[in-house]
């Protein structure tokens, strides 16, 4: 069949089912969060590294419910700008939630790119951090640049290497905890020199940077068979097993190695390995540590990438992000873009600020979400009762929920939390430079013409 000037655009194409999708929600949380900031949460409360990380889930478990509910009502590819613009139809206010995923994109990634200078690296060679950062940063690029194909199957490497080596951790802590070795009651202590709820706080903030990537999945809303009556499941399912391979690490590393270690450690899962003798040999699990942190840099920055150039393409921010490499056919001035801002953030910040500036533009996502299902529930139908054959009456979380959601992301988001000054210049450094992008279009296509292209890209994500 031969496409007309009125034949509409093709869809894509309806293949992932619930299986699939659960174990890209899994894949997609497990990464550098665990490897790299256990010893960081340890710095702020001590031996009860879990705790942190169950407030952390119960976070992402009530934001959860959001998109679960908006992609039954939504079932697009662009996530939290969709909901931000169905809700509120401010063409900058979607333009700032847009940007401020993309952005943390890059600052996951420079925080991965700091962990990958640290222990793990040391355990292999010795090298400067920052120079071993900048290299990570230029090698992942170059991964970007030579294609997407290429990219994701390095990505499907990669994520079974990093899932093997959490579970060599949950078996080293099994047999220790069996045969009566580490010290359990350490993992029940809280030890801090500041309130306890404000070092909890804290510590949550920083755990909250492992459970990211869930929110990633509504993207493949449009690629689900079944979205209304799958994606809700395999959302839930997938951050109860990350939850639960999270909080059996954390508690085998405090039981094993003394918090004091952790805290000083950027490669805590090393120090397990370590305690454990000749059960798996430590350069081998830092090696295995090293490939889980590329992972999550290497997703990160695909996606920056893609929605850099995106956005250029639909004419929001200025056409020459969106310059295209003619040979390999990859974004590379949304390459170059991205990986100029990731460089400069690697040398101005070190692992746990450069993570909690992530966590924080997530929150702020977060919190326009959690707001947007209750605004939206006044559209009694959404897009569509029915999709593509899936007649399943859609998940609608109870109210108490999103509200709940939207007020404690408010609040990890707020000084509360001890997070420090730099965090907040940093992130508003950030969504500055997306302002200044933003002007400046406006003042070359026109705010008419920008507004349009808003709302269009927000309907199907550019990624």
């Amino acid at each position: 069949m031969v496409a007309t000037a009125t034949s509409p655009p093709p869809a894509l194409r309806r293949s992932v089912g619930r299986r699939m999708l659960l174990v890209f929600v899994v894949g997609d949380i497990l990464g550098a969060g665990i490897y790299a900031l256990t010893g960081k949460v340890a710095a702020e409360v001590g031996g009860a590294i879990w705790l942190p990380f169950v407030l952390a889930f119960a976070l992402a478990a009530l934001t959860a419910t959001a998109y679960a509910e908006l992609v039954g009502r939504y079932p697009r590819a662009a996530g939290a700008a969709v909901y931000a613009q169905r809700a509120f139809g401010r063409p900058f206010v979607t333009f700032l939630v847009a940007f401020a995923v993309l952005m943390s994109g890059i600052t996951s990634a420079s925080a991965a790119a700091r962990a990958f200078g640290g222990d793990y690296l040391a355990e292999l060679v010795t090298f400067p951090t920052l120079a071993a950062a900048w290299a990570f940063v230029l090698l992942i690029a170059a991964v970007n640049a030579i294609g997407i194909s290429e990219s994701v199957r390095v990505n499907l490497v990669l994520t079974a290497i990093e899932v093997t080596g959490l579970l060599v951790i949950l078996v080293i802590g099994a047999r220790a905890f069996l045969a009566g070795e580490g010290d359990p009651a350490r993992a029940m202590t809280l030890t801090t020199d500041e309130p306890v709820w404000m070092a909890v706080l804290g510590g949550t903030a920083l755990a909250f940077y492992a459970l990211l990537g869930f929110e990633d999945s509504v993207n493949l809303a449009e690629e689900c068979r079944h979205p209304r009556s799958d994606f809700p499941r395999a959302l839930f399912a997938g951050i109860a097993i990350a939850g639960t391979v999270y909080l059996a690490v954390a508690f085998t590393t405090s039981m094993l190695v003394e918090t004091e270690t952790l805290a000083e450690s950027t490669g805590p899962l090393l120090e397990v390995v370590r305690v454990a003798g000749l059960v798996f040999p430590p350069w081998l699990f830092a090696l295995i540590a090293l490939v889980a942190v590329s992972n999550t840099a290497l997703i990160n920055m695909i996606m920056a990438s893609r929605v850099a150039y995106g956005m250029s393409r639909e004419g929001i921010v200025p056409r020459w992000l969106g310059r295209v490499e003619r040979r390999r056919q990859t974004p590379w001035v949304a390459i170059a873009f991205t990986t100029v801002i990731a460089l400069t953030l690697v040398s101005t910040g070190d692992l746990s600020g450069l993570a909690d500036t992530t966590v924080l533009l997530l929150l702020l996502v977060f919190a326009v979400v959690n707001i947007s299902v209750l605004v939206l529930r006044r559209d009694p139908g959404g897009d569509d009762a029915r999709v593509d054959g899936d007649a399943a009456r859609g998940f609608r979380a109870p109210t108490w929920a999103p509200v709940l959601g939207a007020v404690v992301s408010l609040v990890l988001a707020s000084p509360l939390t001890g997070r420090s000054a730099d965090v907040y210049a940093r992130a508003g450094l950030l969504l500055g430079i997306g302002v200044v992008l933003y002007v400046v279009n406006r003042l070359f296509v026109g705010p008419a013409r920008q507004t349009e292209a808003i709302a269009a890209a927000a309907e199907h994500d550019p990624r």
